[in-house]
């Protein structure tokens, strides 16, 4: 054993050594007194020698060595006199009066100064002669101190007493009473310092919560010996501040003992004074207290003169040393918010934190030295600044553990037994790091020896040893007479109850020192029996110490603790959750500590464990069920706990509470949830962190990725990490971590099996680390990537790497960046790694350096493989290669290297060498060797000083390299990049641009292999015209170009014409790309007339504006089979001109003129089909010009202007346009800015419409707009809406309709026109023969509709909602609908007619002959009953032969016909069988029936019937002669109500249509019904949707039916009706041949039912409509159903919505929809069809000529089957409604929707919501919107279309639609 601080080598030489610079400085200034006292030791010659010295210090230094050379008699006695004369500094004086006594200093001394003497002291210091000039104040100074001496003596003997060594007098006898961390000799512990900065991390917040970068290499902690604590240096007077850190049971407390007791020994002799201070201690004072009674009351009082002892500590706090132990034990508050700043008087009475901080901070005793230690969580903020040393304390090391156990079982003869069990076992040796651990185990390692040397079992936990340990205490003390456990327990278990009871009381109470009043008596004596309390003085005074008790350790308190919760019958369930949680590793700054609880979490985790459940049965008293139930409660926290966010240091605390419970379950549960939460970020791991980490990871099936960043970590730690099976990621951050640390690691990788990824980055390995690390992962074959960034590996041994790296079967990825690596390492790298066989890419950029290998599963054969020739045989997967060397500085030198590099790789795919020096001589040089380097993708050679003759070097490539397929270069960007197609043997069989050779090639090429399309993007290169011939001629030899790109030039018109000049050599030209070349209008004119001579030209997209846009794009060559010549790609069907050619110039300045000149170069352009004109700025001239030339463009079909400003005039000239061509089908001019002109191919008469809304049309435009309808019959609609007529303009409007023969429809929308307004326009509605319909709203729609006629049309409809009309505006109303005697529908919604009102209108409404239709709504038809709306009804003029009484919508409506029919009530009467009592009775029922004689309709819905309601619709009502359409549907009825109704309908004899909808008929009605249709013979439509009826009922109602020949529709939808219904009405069906509709919708059948119904169906051929949606019959079904199909060739429409139909059922349906010619609307929505369905449906739809709808909801529709079903729509001619709502379209899929909506010309609707189109889909659909003028709407909703981007769609077409609001 090597004690402590003997290696310091702090003797008495060297200490006087240490002081004699600072007695050189002191005798400087006294440099007379020197020369003078010198005098009387050396002779005069000697002293004249150093007249020469000038220099002070240098002049005194000679005086000292000379006297000291003159032997020590000498020298005594001139210290004497030194010390008696001079005020020295005591540290000086001391050591001086030392080495006086003791001798002369040049000779060895052989022992140290024995400071347990007094004749050790200095005889100097002791006696002191005073001189003739001594003062009083000498005095006072040598009394002050010998007192201070005789304090430091003490101080010194109390130091021993307390601290000292055992081989004191008397100590061995009580060996055996000295609580834990004495019962054995010290051993020194590890100690690592560490940098401030880290420190103040840990205050602010857990540090794993910061940022993980490498730490630089000054912040690597380092190892020190305790002297080196006080060995730093700091300013004179300055208070030097150390803080000591470390785990629970790292020795801390210990070591603060050791250095007392060396101190007293006199190691220490910088320190003349040493206090040491327990803050569990100072806890318990309550009073505030000044320094002095800190110091002298509560450490030691002197014995003498207390105020000079005082004082002298004062004026030398240099010499002393104050240890503040514990600080993570302290309960105050350690804000210093409030802590004195300036003018501190010593004597001021302050708190102990007060205190505390003063000193730390120098304000007290200025220049002493403070220790503090602390468990790794208290960092005050007032400690940040001031600390000059930081350290940890780590513990043990396995040579400290092997040189402790070694010391502990000296005298055991098993001692080297004992050694080996704990090297054997990891685990154990893990939980030996910790010195409090190592004696436990030791203690239970010595008493399992003891009775079996031979087996020896330790346990598993730390809990588990704790448990032993104190059965080993009570054994002990038992001696011959011990006992079993079990009696052990129960003879001491009050005892043990009592020091649990204390343990957890003082954890609550925050209490670690206990008063003999706080112990029961039995429990003092059995812990002090035991070891288990450790007694000492507690002073809170000066004068009164008391004996205080506290457990040798604050964990073993926290055991009790522990235990207490967990035997205690009070203690339950809830509150044991309560008090388990995870301490944070660290504490905030300033917060105030709750508990001492750092183990306790550990030890309830391990009391849970089954190894425990004995002994708490025997403590607890209790059953095995009243345990389990505690344990299972705290196993239940820990999973939760495991289910929340955890820090790093949690997951670890965590670990460690699941490895205490030694639960496999418990551990795999938990693992499975932390799986993705292994990341720790800067905080220490120990070995026993490790094993508790691996047993929860080992414990779980998933594999995880343990990420270590900036932890600190020893090689034990790897060790244990090695055992780690479920690691498939390892990462390791930090700049602590060099080669040892890689070697150590290396030697761990070969046991983790499951690893595939390692990272080692921001370390400092260098390259011999990292040869031995890919040396041992070489070895783990299952690795898949290496990640080494950041480290100082800089010069590689590149061929032994690789070789290893090779070896590797599954690697894919090293990545070696940032790490200094030099050029030429980088160019050797490059040649290594493409001839590697298993490396597919080598990625270097600056300091990023990767290499990706194949990772093939299988093994492959290396080249040094010696069965190499064995294997050539061997089919080897083709190894594609990419190579990237960006930004190196590679130049012209490098450029052959480069080459050879290249060529000596078979299979190079990407080459990337952009962003180094090559020029235009390097990169020449490279593009020379290309037809000799197999590339199949592409070259960068971006960023290399490109010029233009290397621009042509590039373009020559093309030529002499076959494979490059494209350049892509721009000298302002700096790019450069050739692309290349792959290898023949590589290539895909379908290209992706089939193009063939041109037409002059002699005929023998064409069995040649075809050309590839070549792409030249030449951008930003800076040519000018000047350049073109030169460009053309490299151009030339390309004939096989298909896109040419040069915009961003300066090629100018003169440029540009040169161009197309050469364009016809370039034959396979598909696009040409000409944008900002600095172009005028003369080119625009050129490029239009380019139109007509090169006929390939497909569009033309030109702009003039900031960014000019030249893009040209050409018809397709393909060729022709039959003649072997090439020909544009467009049909040559009737058709073909669909495909013409596009003109777009946009952002051009024209005046009338240049448009002259443009249309007149137009004309020629035979295959013109559409122009756009947008956002150019042109005049009523210009347009007007424009116009006139639309009838010479034959074929054009579309001429939009969007984007331009129009003038009101401007819009009637879009309209007169009208009359220029007769193959105008559509103008549409939109808010001034917007016009479109839609052309037919043909010019039959056909209907043309008119839109000109928002263009501020008034009543100056009014007249010119009359004339233009009057002229143009053709107009058959013309849209005016939201323009500016009002009132005035609508009279003027009106007047001049009179003249007006034509029959259109009229909208005059939103044209601010008031009630007046709308009164004019009724009075002309009633005078007018040419107006026959007008529909007003003047709500927030503002409607105005109107219908003209040139001919007699017999409909006269009004209808006024919301008008909001007053009094005076009914009365005027009602006097002109009294002249409209015509009127054959009236409707009024919402216009404030009150029920008087109504009677009113009634009375105005005459006609005098045929029907007229009265409806109102208004908010009292809701609420007036159905008698009180029949009195209204009377009061119309004419007979009643509808009545509609619909009161969810509010409508009261009466069909009238005229002249009035009566009919004698008396003949009436007798018909209907009443009594004469009953009309007595009912005055009223005879006015309805005078009424309603002629009644046919009844329709009544939501009415609440009454008694008086239902008897007067069953005696009046339904027995009318000529009902013959009875509809009531979700009325409120009373049962008995019910039956009298149905008994009513027997009287119905002629009733065609009974409608008993939503009514809630259950089975128990139907037979009362079935009496009433059999009475029916004439009924044709029965409805009976949304009721109650079942089985039964269905049957019943099957009968019924079997002999209704007329009927015509069958609805039972949304009823009950299962398989046994269903088979009655599938059996009636085959009898019912007149049925046309049947509707099954939403039943409860079985497939059995459905494949019935099918077959029955078959039988139907007449039937029309086919409704059976939301049934769930499947695919058998379905399959039935496409069967029967051929049989029903007269079905119109088919709803199968949500079938449970899949692909099988799908496909087979779609194919034999094709058999129903006459289907106009199909319902497949939610079925999972599948896309065989779908292009099965795709096949047969365009054969479907008559349909009109197609819903495909929900039907799992994706891009891929888009196109299929586009095409197939186009083709259906009478498709108006399509829905794909709730699909996977994306925006390849609206596209190909997009590009299909101008072939479908009567298409209204698409629904496409809910579906993954994005900004590209709503842009297309946007642009073909334009073609497609029948199209009113396009939804939209819920697509990830930006919102932007939609409101700018929605505002160029309001059609599309992108949101409900």
């Amino acid at each position: 054993m090597q004690p402590l601080l003997q290696n310091d080598g702090l003797n008495l030489e060297a200490a006087i050594a240490s002081i004699r610079p600072q007695l050189v400085e002191f005798l400087s200034h006294h440099q007379d007194w020197l020369l003078t006292t010198s005098q009387h030791f050396l002779p005069g010659a000697t002293l004249r020698d150093l007249d020469g010295i000038t220099d002070h210090r240098e002049k005194v230094s000679e005086l000292l060595d000379l006297l000291e050379k003159d032997g020590p008699d000498t020298w005594k006695q001139f210290v004497q006199h030194l010390c008696m004369e001079l005020d020295l500094p005591l540290e000086l004086e001391i050591l001086l009066m030392s080495s006086a006594e003791e001798g002369n200093l040049s000779q060895k001394q052989e022992a140290r100064i024995d400071v347990s003497a007094r004749s050790s002291v200095p005889k100097g210091f002791a006696r002191r002669r005073r001189s003739s000039s001594a003062i009083c104040d000498k005095d006072a100074k040598q009394k002050r101190l010998d007192s201070a001496e005789n304090y430091r003596h003490l101080l010194i003997d109390t130091v021993r007493q307390r601290y000292g060594s055992r081989r004191a007098a008397g100590a061995a006898a009580q060996e055996q009473m000295q609580p834990l961390a004495f019962n054995q000799a010290f051993v020194n512990l590890v100690i690592r310092q560490s940098k401030a900065s880290r420190l103040k991390e840990r205050t602010d917040k857990p540090r794993e919560d910061l940022p993980s970068a490498p730490e630089p290499e000054e912040c690597v902690d380092t190892a020190m010996r305790v002297s080196d604590l006080f060995s730093s240096a700091v300013r004179s007077g300055t208070t030097k501040l150390i803080f000591l850190f470390g785990r629970p049971g790292t020795g801390k407390t210990m070591l603060m003992h050791r250095i007392c007791q060396k101190w007293a020994e006199g190691v220490l002799h910088q320190f003349l004074f040493t206090f040491l201070f327990e803050f569990r201690q100072l806890n318990l004072l309550k009073r505030k207290l000044t320094l002095k009674e800190l110091l002298f009351d509560l450490f030691l009082h002197p014995e003498e003169s207390p105020d000079a002892v005082f004082q002298h500590l004062l004026e030398n706090a240099q010499h002393t040393l104050i240890i503040f132990d514990g600080l993570d034990e302290f309960t105050g508050s350690m804000d210093m918010s409030s802590t004195s700043k300036e003018g501190l008087t010593l004597p001021s009475h302050m708190s102990i934190s007060e205190l505390f901080a003063d000193l730390c901070h120098g304000k007290l005793l200025p220049g002493c030295t403070v220790l503090v230690t602390s468990r790794p969580k208290r960092l005050p903020d007032f400690l940040l600044n001031t600390v000059d040393v930081l350290a940890e304390v780590w513990g043990f090391d396995h040579k400290k553990v092997e040189e402790y156990v070694s010391h502990y079982f000296h005298h055991h003869s098993f001692k080297e037994q004992a050694i080996a069990h704990l090297k054997n076992n990891t685990k154990l040796l893990s939980m030996c790091l910790i010195p409090a651990l190592c004696y436990v185990v030791c203690i239970c390692l010595e008493y399992l020896l003891l009775k079996h040397q031979m087996s020896v079992e330790l346990p598993q936990t730390m809990t588990q040893f704790y448990i032993k340990m104190l059965l080993i205490f009570i054994n002990k003390q038992q001696g011959e007479h011990a006992v079993d456990e079990e009696t052990q327990l129960n003879c001491n278990k009050k005892a043990i109850l009592g020091l649990c009871d204390l343990a957890l009381k003082g954890l609550e109470d925050k209490k670690l020192v206990f008063y003999v009043s706080d112990i029961p008596e039995d429990v003092k004596e059995f812990a002090s029996l035991h070891g288990l309390l450790t007694v000492f003085e507690v002073k809170t005074s000066g004068t009164h110490p008391e004996a205080g008790y506290a457990f040798v350790h604050l964990s073993l308190q926290e055991f009790f603790a522990a235990l207490c919760l967990m035997i205690n019958k009070r203690v339950d369930k809830s509150y044991l959750k309560k008090k388990f949680s995870l301490k944070s590793k660290w504490t905030l700054k300033n917060e105030a500590k709750t508990e001492f609880i750092e183990s306790f979490h550990i030890f309830l985790s391990g009391l849970s464990s089954k190894e425990c459940r004995t002994f708490l049965m025997l403590l607890a008293e209790q059953n095995e069920a009243w345990v389990q139930d505690k344990q299972d409660a705290i196993l239940q926290s820990l999973k939760k706990l495991a289910a929340t966010h955890l820090t790093g240091p949690k997951v670890i605390e965590l670990c460690h509470c699941t490895f205490e419970t030694q639960d496999l379950k418990v551990a795999q549960h938990i693992g499975s949830l932390l799986n993705f939460k292994y990341e720790f970020k800067n905080f220490r791991l120990t070995p026993l962190d490790m094993s508790a980490l691996v047993f929860v990871i080992n414990s779980g099936q998933d594999l995880t990725h343990l990420d270590f960043a900036g932890c600190l970590m020893d090689a034990g730690c790897l060790e244990v990490l090695a055992s780690c099976k479920n690691v498939e990621h390892l990462s390791f951050r930090s700049r602590r971590f060099g080669d040892d640390f890689a070697a150590a690691l290396s030697k761990s990788l070969r046991e983790m099996g499951s690893l595939k990824k390692l990272e080692l980055t921001g370390g400092n390995i260098t390259a011999e680390g990292l040869t031995n690390l890919v040396q041992a992962s070489s070895q783990c074959l299952q690795l898949e990537e290496i990640n080494l960034q950041d480290n100082r590996i800089r010069d590689l041994e590149v061929k032994r790497v690789l070789d290893l790296f090779s070896r590797m079967e599954k690697l894919k990825k090293v990545d070696l960046s940032n790490n200094n690596l030099s050029l030429n390492a980088v160019l050797i790298l490059a040649k290594e790694v493409v001839t590697c066989q298993n490396a597919t890419e080598l990625h270097v950029r600056k300091d990023v350096v990767i290499i990706n290998f194949s990772g093939t599963s299988g093994k492959v054969q290396r080249s040094l493989d010696l069965r190499w020739e064995e294997n050539k045989k061997c089919v080897i997967p083709t190894r594609h290669m990419k190579l990237c060397l960006r930004d190196r500085g590679l130049s012209l030198q490098h450029a052959k290297e480069i080459v050879s590099i290249l060529q000596s790789c078979p299979h190079l795919s990407e080459v990337d060498l952009s962003g180094n020096k090559l020029g235009d001589e390097g990169c020449s040089c490279l593009l020379e060797s290309l037809p000799w380097i197999s590339m199949s993708k592409q070259l960068d050679l971006s960023h290399n000083l490109l010029s233009i003759n290397g621009i042509y070097s590039l373009l020559k490539s093309v030529n002499t390299c076959q494979k490059t397929m494209e350049v892509e270069v721009s000298l302002c960007h700096k790019t450069a990049v050739l692309r290349f197609t792959e290898d023949r043997e590589f290539a895909s069989p379908h290209r992706e641009e089939p193009l063939y050779p041109t037409d002059d090639q002699q005929v023998g090429e064409e069995k040649q292999t075809p050309t590839l399309s070549k792409k030249i993007r030449l951008t930003d290169c800076y040519f000018q015209a000047s350049d073109l011939e030169k460009l053309c001629a490299v151009l030339k030899e390309c004939s096989s170009i298909s896109e040419l790109d040069l915009s961003n030039n300066s090629l100018g018109d003169e440029g540009l014409s040169l161009l197309f000049q050469f364009l016809p050599n370039l034959k396979m030209l598909r696009s040409l790309k000409l944008d900002n070349n600095w172009i005028s209008l003369n080119s625009v004119f050129c490029l239009a007339q380019s139109l007509s001579t090169l006929e390939r030209i497909k569009t033309m997209n030109l702009s003039l504006g900031h960014m000019q846009v030249v893009h040209l794009s050409f018809w397709e060559r393909i060729r022709d089979r039959s003649t072997g010549r090439l020909r544009r790609n467009f049909l040559v069907h009737p058709k073909h001109i669909e495909n013409g050619q596009c003109f777009r110039l946009r952002d051009c300045t024209m005046g009338p003129e240049d448009v002259t000149r443009l249309c007149q170069i137009l004309v020629h352009c035979t295959q013109l089909t559409e122009i756009d004109l947008s956002g150019n700025p042109l005049s009523d001239q210009s347009i007007e010009r424009l116009l006139s030339f639309l009838p010479y463009l034959c074929h054009l079909t579309l001429l939009s202007i969007k984007n331009s400003t129009f003038s009101p005039r401007c819009a009637i000239l879009f309209t007169n346009s009208v009359s220029l061509c007769e193959r105008i089908r559509k103008v549409e001019v939109r808010s001034n800015q917007n016009a479109f002109l839609h052309l037919g191919t043909s010019t039959h008469s056909q209907k043309t419409s008119c839109s000109l809304t928002d263009c501020a049309i008034s009543q100056g435009q009014i007249e010119e707009l009359c004339g233009v309808l009057e002229q143009h019959g053709r107009l058959a609609e013309v849209d005016l809406s939201r323009n500016q007529l009002g009132d005035e303009g609508l009279r003027f409007l009106l007047d001049h309709l009179h003249q007006v023969h034509v029959t259109c429809s009229l909208n005059l929308s939103h044209n601010r026109i008031s009630q007046d307004g709308v009164l004019h326009l009724i009075n002309a509605f009633a005078t007018s023969g040419n107006v026959t319909e007008v529909l007003v709203s003047l709500c927030s729609k503002a409607t105005l509709l109107m219908k003209l006629t040139s001919r007699d049309d017999p409909r006269k409809i009004l209808s006024l909602t919301e008008c909001n009309f007053q009094a005076e505006h009914l009365e005027k109303l009602w006097l002109v609908l009294e002249k409209c005697t015509s009127l054959t529908e009236y409707i009024s919604s919402s216009n404030n007619l009150t029920v008087h009102a109504a009677e009113r209108l009634l009375h105005s409404l005459r006609k005098t002959s045929g029907p007229l239709k009265i409806s109102i709504k208004e908010p009292w038809v809701c609420k007036k009953s159905v008698t009180n709306l029949l009195e209204l009804a009377v009061q119309a003029c004419g007979n009643i032969t509808a009545i509609t009484v619909c009161k969810d919508k509010s409508l009261f409506q009466l069909g009238i016909r005229y002249p009035c029919c009566l009919e004698k009530v008396e003949s009436v009467v007798s018909r209907l069988n009443l009594h004469e009592p009953e009309i007595k009775h009912a005055c009223f029922y005879q006015r309805v029936l005078e009424k309603c004689i002629q009644l046919q309709e009844l329709r009544w819905s939501h009415v609440e019937l009454h008694d008086d309601d239902t008897k007067i619709l069953v005696t009046v009502l339904l027995p009318l002669p000529k009902l013959k359409k009875f509809e009531l549907t979700s009325c409120s009825i009373m049962p008995t109500g019910i039956d009298y109704l149905i008994t009513g309908l027997q009287k119905c004899q002629a009733i065609e249509e009974l409608s008993l909808g939503h009514m809630k008929l259950s089975d128990a009605a139907i037979p009362m019904l079935v009496l009433g249709l059999c009475k029916m013979p004439s009924l044709k439509r029965l409805i009976l949707n949304h009721n109650s009826i079942g089985n039964d009922g269905c049957s019943r109602l099957a009968e019924a039916l079997r002999n209704m020949h007329c009927m015509e529709e069958i609805n039972l939808a949304h009823n009950k009706i299962g398989d046994p219904g269903l088979i009655n009405i599938a059996t009636v069906l085959l009898e019912m041949q007149n049925l046309k509709r049947i509707n099954l919708s939403g039943n409860s059948p079985s497939p059995t039912g459905g494949e019935k119904l099918m077959e029955a169906l078959a039988c139907c051929k007449h039937i029309e409509e086919l409704l059976l949606s939301r049934n769930v019959f499947g695919d058998g079904v379905a399959v039935k159903l496409a069967l029967c199909l051929p049989h029903v060739s007269s079905l119109k429409i088919l709803h199968l919505q949500k079938n449970n139909i899949g692909p099988t059922g799908g496909t087979e349906l779609a194919r034999a929809l094709v058999a129903c010619g006459l289907l106009e609307e199909i319902s497949l929505s939610e079925n999972d069809l599948g896309e065989g369905s779908i292009h099965a449906l795709s096949e047969g739809l365009p054969r479907l000529e008559h349909l009109r709808k197609i819903d495909l909801k929900l039907c799992g529709i994706t891009d891929d089957s888009s196109k299929s079903l586009s095409c197939a729509f186009q083709q259906c001619p009478a498709m108006e409604e399509i829905i794909l709502s709730w699909n996977s379209l994306g925006d390849g899929g609206a596209q190909e929707l997009a590009s299909a909506l101008p072939g479908m010309e009567k298409l209204k609707m698409l629904d496409l919501e809910k579906n993954r189109i994005g900004a590209r889909g709503a842009v297309k659909l946007s642009e073909e919107l334009v073609k497609c003028p029948e199209i009113q709407f396009i939804r939209l909703w819920e697509n990830p279309v930006p919102k932007g981007l939609a409101a700018d769609l929605t505002s160029q077409d309001p059609r599309l639609c992108f949101s409900f609001y």
